[in-house]
């Protein structure tokens, strides 16, 4: 942590050099002493300092200055450092205008000039007013800071980015925290104009207004460009099953590059607790196993580009070129789509106007504090919501899992049942669904249907988690890979139809295990047409995809 400041402040070019000096000699090796000519110079310093979420412990100030005085400065960076000490330096025709600042301005002391010698006139005061200062200082966050509103789908967003790419951040909403006005308030004043949230601000005093996923990317020093045109392995989609084919191909020689729309992991990274992944006896979140793997896979030499989006794929024996969201091309010699699936989106009244205000896909990390002793409603019966459920069961007064289906059993493993069940906030609604949600700027009650009776209610609701379903997001494979019905990738039995090879295939040999209609590009995880929805046997998938891409290449 930066060192804590001790600022202070003199018209007079000469007694502001001698007391910073003074100030340096006692206290240089504890607090880093900065010093202004004005009040006005003085307080865009603390405004800086206020954006970069530097602690000042002592203003040292002279009263007698010209456009502002002393005890004016005090009383506007108060409203800025509140905990900060402040002592005023006057002479003695300043006395009364001291005194009357020690309620005005809060000045914990105030010394006659002149001060010498310090050790006797300067010190002992000071020594008392910074042990006081110290003993009840609490270091500060050292980090991002976010400055929003709970229910904007905008302030969602940017900490559920910097959350899924695992970025510390502190979240201050402006309409509860009295340090986030603060902080908008030394913003506009920086800029001379209004502070759009959400804020971000960064430990070098920087900021960005209402910023885009990639903004911060580039901020945070996230990789968005590749480093060469063309790679060996071409991964899209950073989930379990990419993650895996990644560090496989790395490992075993292959220059590769794995493109991220949002964050490593996938969906699996969000989940906040996986109990049944092999290895690991007590279980890891999402997010401790996405780390690890991206630790790894770049530990081989994998490019991470994050968030970064292909957009279209076409070939050019013997490669394959994809293109990417930015214009930017990658070229390649086999390419893996990994690119897992997303929730499906619920399709009632009210709900897609109210997603990221109150209505959430997926985020129970992301949420979860914002949610503390409310009552949280969870749509879906799977892994994912069981997982969610038990996460929300710690922050939340009580939680409602709305279940389509008639019992728990048909989607999610026994284990997580058994956790729910023993959970006392935790209540289970079968045969439920929401049919609408209610609100005007942010969620504010559901609807809520009984498919056996026909009967609906109304409830009060500020938090609604959807996890339902699994979308695959392969548009931009249209025309090119052949996918079923929902948009499933095929892969290599399930290409083949009376015996005969897919339209198209031009090489002797049938398709392999997971390549697709197209030689070259292999599939892998929940993507593909009838896989298996696990953490485990997408990683098995992404491995076992390097293996058949190694005999591809052999033969290019």
């Amino acid at each position: 942590m930066a060192k804590p400041v001790i600022m202070t402040v003199d018209d007079d070019p000469e007694v502001l050099q001698a007391v910073a000096r003074d100030l340096r000699r006692a206290y240089g090796d504890r607090f880093r002493v900065i010093r202004a000519d004005s009040g006005t110079s003085a307080l865009e310093v603390v405004q800086q300092l206020k954006l970069r979420n530097e602690p000042v412990a002592l203003f040292l100030v002279d009263q007698r200055m010209p456009q502002m005085s002393g005890v004016e400065f005090l009383e506007k960076e108060m409203e800025l450092f509140p905990e900060a000490k402040r002592a005023l330096l006057t002479a003695y025709a300043d006395t009364d205008a001291a005194i009357r600042a020690i309620n005005t301005a809060k000045i914990d002391y105030y010394l006659m000039k002149p001060w010498d010698p310090p050790e006797e006139r300067l010190y002992p005061v000071l020594d008392d007013l910074l042990d006081d200062w110290q003993a009840g200082f609490h270091p500060l966050f050292e980090g991002i800071r976010v400055i929003g509103n709970r229910w904007s789908p905008h302030s969602h967003q940017v900490k559920d980015f910097l959350a899924r790419n695992q970025v510390p951040y502190q979240w201050l909403d402006i309409e509860l925290e009295e340090e986030a006005q603060r902080l908008v308030t030394c913003a506009e004043a920086k800029n001379a104009n209004k502070a759009h949230l959400p804020l971000v601000l960064f430990p070098d005093g920087s900021r960005l207004s209402q910023p885009s996923n990639l903004q911060i990317a580039e901020k945070i020093g996230l990789r968005t460009q590749a480093e060469r045109p063309f790679y060996d392995l071409l991964i899209v989609g950073g989930g379990p099953a990419g993650l895996a084919a990644a560090v496989y191909g790395a490992s075993e020689g292959l220059s590769t590059v794995m493109i991220e729309r949002e964050a490593p992991g996938g969906q699996a990274g969000s989940s906040s607790r996986i109990e049944n992944y092999l290895g690991f006896p007590s279980g890891l979140s999402g997010a401790d196993l996405a780390r690890r793997a991206v630790t790894q896979a770049r530990r081989f030499g994998v490019e991470i580009l994050t968030p970064q989006e292909a957009t279209s794929v076409r070939v050019d024996d013997p490669y394959r070129i994809v293109t990417l969201g930015d214009g930017s091309e990658i070229s390649c010699h086999a390419l893996l789509v990994a690119t897992g699936v997303s929730y499906r989106r619920l399709n009632v009244p009210g709900m897609e106007k109210l997603t990221g205000a109150g209505v959430y896909y997926g985020a129970a990390m992301t949420e979860a504090l914002s949610c503390r002793d409310e009552d949280v409603y969870i749509i879906g019966g799977a892994n994912s919501a069981g997982q969610a459920a038990m996460y929300f069961s710690k922050f939340a007064r009580n939680v409602i899992m709305l279940v389509r289906s008639d019992s728990l059993t048909k989607g999610m493993s026994q284990y997580l049942i058994d956790q729910i069940e023993a959970m006392e906030n935790i209540t289970v609604r079968v045969n439920t669904s929401v049919v609408e949600a209610k609100g005007t700027t942010s969620l504010e009650a559901i609807t809520i249907a009984d498919s056996k009776t026909g009967e609906k209610e109304t409830v009060t609701a500020t938090s609604l988690f959807i996890f339902i379903g699994a979308m695959p997001q392969t548009d931009w494979l249209d025309g090119l890979v052949e996918r079923d019905e929902r948009g499933f990738i095929l892969s290599g039995p399930d290409l083949i139809h009376d015996s005969k090879r897919p339209r198209g295939w031009t090489l002797e040999r049938s398709p392999f295990l997971l390549e697709t209609n197209v030689p070259g590009i292999f599939v892998a995880g929940d993507v593909r047409h009838r896989s298996v929805k696990r953490v485990a046997s997408g990683v098995g998938e992404g491995s076992i995809a390097v293996q058949f891409i190694h005999q591809y290449l052999s033969k290019v």
